[in-house]
Formats: structure tokens, C-alpha cells, sequence
């Protein structure tokens, strides 16, 4: 069953209206997947790295570069979420699917740096790294995630290979959390509007703090936003003495929050199948996924590609959201981690790309630096 709605932004649901409205699942046509393929082959003939790309590098027909738009258009309403089927990705190899998943996001937004090394778009597979460790990132593990979400407005993912066994993609609506909380404990409503601390597990441009201060929900009565990852929180605790301890009412809403999450009424669980592209509004969603198996053979172990994107269109955030995402206005700029290698080709790029998609850009600059947090923790 399929629900046509006006737009009216996103909204909360369980997972069972996730599985019921399938309006959020879109498969391309062959005429759609065709125009993915010519200007693949176009753009691999021009030679150029992927923050050369422009657009008519990447010369999409009408009817592919309408399919990723209105993919786009649907994680800014509806569930907040879509998931894109049929790219054909079993045909090409792994640079021609970075090149083609780079082409693509001309089209949908300016995308952000991912990690330490200022990367813009990350392949997800097990490198053998450990998740719950100081500077861990799950997206180098073969572990199960807590819930989170990623640093931007839209995070998007290519399933190139699937697992042996595992690595289910798990995703809720931060609304209908938000709502059960408000059912169960109206009382810690105010305690998750509160700044918490978090970890930025290495992942700050140097001027920064090593962690920041954000709520887990936002306080718009118009536009809702959620922002929590349990490891981040506890590892802001476990690696900086300065940090404020979680008060035991803190600890009593995180409890809550882990309890609520995965039950049958909240999470919807779904398998990321070869060429799927599952793109989630991050300040309405909030994902994990389960531990997975491996094949023992490199060409088959499960491998998607990343990208964190700014997207058009995007909802204003909380004003206390600034220290992390840099700005908050609606359909701007913002978001990623900074890291410590940015260059001038990515700065270059991100410039001409937010005037392509015709979204405001403030030059970036740490809205609290390393000093300014120690003066206001030492007061």
C-alpha cells in the first residue's frame, strides 16, 4: 500500500506504517539506469579527479537527474527517508562506482568531509578496526552499531557487495522517539533538551575542542531535530576529566532511550541489496545496524560507499546546534567533520558546488575554539 500525502515535512512513524507505505522506496527505470551509465563513461574520458567534477562532466539526461532529485525531495518529507533500487553497480568496477556515486551527488547537494583525514566520501567494510575504542568509527568494523545518526543533513549509502551473514540496516523516526519519551517520562523531555557533551573522536579541525556540546533533541516546536550516539556521549566521559559528569537523570534518559530504540514498535529493520541507495535525513532518522560475516574473499566482502551531504531545501536548526554543525539556517552549507587534512581543491569545490545548487555558505571558522572551551569549563 502506497499513501500519496501533500507535502507537509517529515512526520512520525512506526515500523509498521514503514513497511505498509513503501512510498518511500523508489526503483529506477531502464531508461533512468541508461543515463547513469553514459555519463559515467563520459566523465571517466575526461580524466579528471572527483573535486574537478562538475556537472557537465557528468552529463545526467532529465529523466536520471529528476530520479535522484525527487530522492532527495523524499527524505525532506514523508518518513524522512528513501531507498533507491536498481543502480547498476555490478557493473562496474570500484573506482566506477566512486566516480559514478560522485557524479551523482552533483546533483543532490555539496558533500561533506567524513573523518580525520578530511575524506569526502568513505567506503563502509571491515578493516579490522574496534568500534568502542577511543577514536573508534564504526564504519571501518564489521560490529553492530548503537544508534546514531551522521553528521549532516542527508547521509547517503551504495551497497556495492553484501555480507556473508548480517549487516542489516536499522533506522527510526527520532519523532515518534521523541513522542514515546513524551508518552512514558514527559519529566526527561527537558533533560534531553539540555547541551550534552560529546566526543568528537578525532575527528576536529585542530582550532577545535576535541568535544562538543549538543542536545539530543531539539526545542523547535516546528521543525524537529534529534542528534545521539550513546558511544560518543559515554566516550566524552571516559576521555576528557574536564567534560561535566552525566547527572544521574542523564544517565536515566539514555537508559530510556536504549530501551526504546530497538523494540519492535520503533525500529524497522530492511537489507541493503546490491545497487540500493538508502539516503536518511539525519535530524529525523537515526540508524544502526547489525553485526555482519564476512566472505574470506577480498572481491566479496561487503563494501558500500558513503557520502554526507548539504542539501537544498533542508530544515533550520536549533540555535544551540550551531557549536556543531556551524550554521543553521535552512538549506545552507554545514555539517561534516573538519578533520586536519582539508585542501584547497576541496574548499574550491565545496564553494562552486553550494553556487550550483544555489545554497548560502558561510567561509568556515570553529564557532568555539580549544581555548574558549577550556575558559568556559574552568568557569
Amino acid at each position: 500500500m502506497t499513501v500519496s500525502t501533500a507535502h507537509t515535512g517529515p512526520r512520525a512513524w512506526t515500523a509498521q506504517q514503514a513497511a505498509q507505505d513503501t512510498g518511500w522506496v523508489q526503483r529506477l527505470s531502464e531508461e533512468e539506469v541508461q543515463g547513469f551509465r553514459e555519463a559515467l563513461i563520459h566523465a571517466r574520458a575526461t580524466g579528471k579527479d572527483i573535486l574537478q567534477l562538475e556537472q557537465a562532466d557528468f552529463p545526467l539526461p532529465a529523466a536520471s537527474r529528476d530520479a535522484l532529485v525527487r530522492a532527495v525531495a523524499t527524505t525532506q518529507d514523508r518518513w524522512g527517508m528513501c531507498l533507491v533500487k536498481g543502480f547498476p553497480t555490478d557493473e562496474w568496477t570500484e573506482a566506477e562506482c566512486r566516480l559514478a556515486y560522485w557524479g551523482m551527488s552533483l546533483y543532490m547537494g555539496v558533500g561533506r568531509t567524513q573523518n580525520r583525514a578530511s575524506q569526502c566520501i568513505n567506503d563502509v567494510r571491515d578493516e579490522g578496526a574496534d568500534y568502542k575504542v577511543k577514536g573508534g568509527r564504526g564504519y571501518n568494523t564489521n560490529a553492530g552499531l548503537d544508534f546514531h545518526q551522521d553528521s549532516c543533513d542527508v547521509v547517503a549509502l551504495l551497497c556495492r557487495r553484501t555480507a556473508k551473514t548480517g549487516g542489516k540496516s536499522k533506522v527510526i523516526s527520532s519523532i515518534a522517539l521523541r513522542d514515546k519519551v513524551q508518552q512514558l517520562r514527559p519529566d526527561l523531555i527537558p533533560v534531553l533538551q539540555q547541551p550534552w557533551f560529546h566526543s568528537y573522536q578525532g575527528t576536529q579541525d585542530p582550532s577545535q575542542p576535541p568535544f562538543y556540546r549538543c542536545p539530543i533533541f531539539g526545542d523547535d516546536p516546528q521543525h524537529f531535530s534529534a542528534r545521539t550516539n550513546r558511544k560518543n556521549t559515554v566516550a566524552a566521559q571516559r576521555d576528557f576529566p574536564e567534560v561535566p559528569r552525566l547527572t544521574a537523570r542523564q544517565e536515566e534518559a539514555l537508559d530510556l532511550l536504549d530501551q526504546l530504540m530497538p523494540s519492535d514498535e520503533l525500529c524497522y529493520s530492511m537489507e541493503l541489496e546490491r545497487g540500493d541507495l538508502q539516503l536518511l535525513n539525519n535530524y529525523v532518522i537515526l540508524h544502526s545496524r547489525t553485526p555482519f560475516e564476512d566472505f574470506e574473499q577480498p572481491d566479496l566482502k561487503r563494501h558500500l560507499l558513503r557520502l554526507w551531504l548539504s542539501v537544498p531545501h533542508s530544515q533550520p536548526l536549533p540555535a544551540q546546534w550551531e557549536e556543531y554543525y556551524g550554521d543553521v539556517r535552512a538549506g545552507a552549507v554545514r555539517g561534516g567533520v573538519r578533520g586536519s587534512s582539508i585542501t584547497q581543491e576541496f574548499l574550491d569545490y565545496e564553494k562552486r558546488q553550494a553556487a550550483v545548487m544555489g545554497m548560502p555558505m558561510r567561509p568556515w571558522a570553529p564557532v568555539v575554539r580549544k581555548e574558549e572551551m577550556a575558559e568556559l569549563l574552568a568557569a
